[in-house]
């Protein structure tokens, strides 16, 4: 009896499990990579973001990066001491935790700028495939803010 009304808890009809194992895969091909600079794939998003921006508000970064303070907390401990970057109290609102990139941070992208190519080649989509994938994740995403 296929039309079951439990056919809905079949994994194979869940979306959110190839989401989660694609997730999963991706990440543990990054891990090679990112042994050779010594992060963590969550350390290295962190590092994207402040290579880009430079200097964020715990929640700002946070917000970007979809991941909450009992997460981003201890990671920036880590980092923090190992010299990438600095947190410090915003001078205009105590509340506000800035986290900046340090300059050992700041060297660290030159080690980290060919990891995307790389991982470019793991990737088994073209490139229309990745873009409308990418869109598509994004506008999931999206509609959780």
């Amino acid at each position: 009896m296929s039309d079951s009304k439990y056919d809905v808890l079949k994994i194979s009809n869940q979306l959110c499990f190839p989401l989660y194992a694609c997730s999963r895969e991706i990440i543990k091909q990054y891990k090679p990579f990112l042994d050779e600079i010594d992060l963590t794939y969550t350390q290295y998003i962190v590092m994207m973001a402040l290579w880009e921006h430079k200097t964020m508000t715990v929640k700002e970064l946070g917000d970007l990066l979809f991941l909450d303070s009992g997460t981003l907390t201890p990671l920036l401990k880590k980092m923090e001491a190992r010299e990438y970057i600095e947190r410090k109290r915003s001078s205009k609102d105590e509340r506000n935790l800035i986290v900046s990139l340090t300059e050992k941070g700041d060297a660290l992208k030159e080690k980290a700028v060919d990891i995307p190519r790389k991982m470019a080649s793991c990737n088994l989509l073209s490139h229309d495939e990745s873009v409308q994938l990418y869109k598509l994740l994004y506008k999931i995403l999206d509609g959780r803010k």
